[in-house]
């Protein structure tokens, strides 16, 4: 029945949402309007809890699925809908989905259960690698999203937002992918317009990731908003090797070009590249033997049918997409006061919100 009721608003507003009203480029109000919708999910009662924007009415609540993962849909004043996704719970599996640190390829197929195998594609390049976590938060919810992108279509809506904060920012980059390579491949309509704003996420993948993602939304399509005293959007950890850099470099040709030095210097210069080099493959090593192997024991626990797949060689995890960096000044640490006990402190929507609200551009 609700979902008849659904399909029913969505097309009483056909005339409005047939006309175009995204734009592309940074605007603090739909920021500020679709931080505050990723808020709802919230139970907090205090007083720093945010309260929904006046005129965004939420449609539909998604169950729960895969690792502790929802999503909500929502309509704007304006009759855009709004594909907002939840963050990170109290829930002990919903922290595991984050620990599942290890990366896999960018395009591929994931074994969730013996009845869903998810085959996706996020960039062209071979080399690029995202967060298996997340990449399995976002997979256990596109079917959801897709039926209710189809529905909205159908009504006669071409334009959508994706938001999503912290963990729902980084699962939104990896949602924004994914639904770019449908449209690419025909199985998504391709005057569906689609403007991405994640808030707090945390680095989605690789550089060669971050490469294809800032190649597909350059043209103000996407941003990362990030509080440079919030330490979630720093993380993952970054391993880099030189297995990291581009293919073309000069530290693939080491081995041949001290061939050619003479002995013993030959051999000095050998045991400094091994001591500059060695460690940081030895960390990648162990991060991917724990944040990988490791808490998939934990992850098949919660989702039976899972099979872990292989994991990619890098954890050399960056920033991807455009960022708009938010400087705390004296106010804002007036607010929010630095306080190790605090950790999630300046993480808050509220600190975000209290941030932008202060931007003079």
């Amino acid at each position: 029945m609700y979902r008849y009721y659904l399909i029913l608003v969505l097309t009483l507003a056909v005339p409005f949402s047939s006309m175009a009203q995204l734009q592309p480029g940074f605007n603090r109000d739909e920021y500020e309007n679709l931080l505050a919708v990723t808020a709802q999910f919230s139970n907090d009662s205090s007083a720093m809890r945010v309260r929904a924007p006046d005129g965004y009415r939420m449609l539909y609540r998604s169950p729960v699925m895969g690792l502790d993962n929802r999503w909500d849909l929502w309509i704007t004043d304006r009759n855009v809908p709004v594909i907002s996704i939840r963050g990170t719970t109290g829930r002990n599996i919903s922290w595991m989905e984050n620990f599942y640190a290890a990366m896999v390829a960018a395009s591929g197929s994931l074994i969730l259960s013996p009845a869903d195998t998810f085959h996706y594609y996020l960039a062209d390049d071979p080399r690029a690698a995202v967060h298996i976590g997340w990449l399995i938060g976002m997979a256990s919810l596109r079917r959801d999203i897709l039926r209710r992108i189809d529905s909205c279509y159908r009504a006669g809506h071409r334009e959508f937002y994706i938001t999503g904060h912290s963990q729902g920012g980084a699962i939104a980059y990896l949602l924004t992918a994914y639904l770019h390579a449908l449209q690419v491949a025909h199985s998504l309509p391709a005057d569906i317009r689609f403007k991405t704003y994640c808030s707090a996420a945390p680095k989605p993948g690789n550089g060669d990731f971050a490469a294809a993602y800032g190649a597909m939304t350059q043209s103000g399509w996407a941003y990362n908003v990030v509080n440079a005293a919030d330490w979630v959007p720093q993380t993952p950890f970054t391993v880099q090797t030189v297995d990291d850099m581009a293919t073309v470099n000069p530290f693939t040709n080491v081995a041949p070009m001290l061939q050619k030095t003479r002995w013993p210097k030959r051999w000095i210069l050998r045991h400094v590249y091994g001591r500059l080099t060695r460690p940081a493959r030895r960390a990648r090593k162990v991060y991917i033997r724990y944040l990988g192997h490791y808490v998939a024991r934990s992850i098949k626990s919660y989702l039976p049918g899972f099979i872990p797949p292989a994991y990619a060689k890098t954890f050399d995890y960056v920033t991807a997409g455009n960022v708009i960096s938010l400087v705390p000044d004296k106010n804002y640490y007036n607010m929010f006061p630095e306080d190790r006990t605090m950790i999630f402190r300046n993480h808050l929507p509220s600190a975000y919100l209290l941030l932008t609200d202060h931007m003079t551009w």
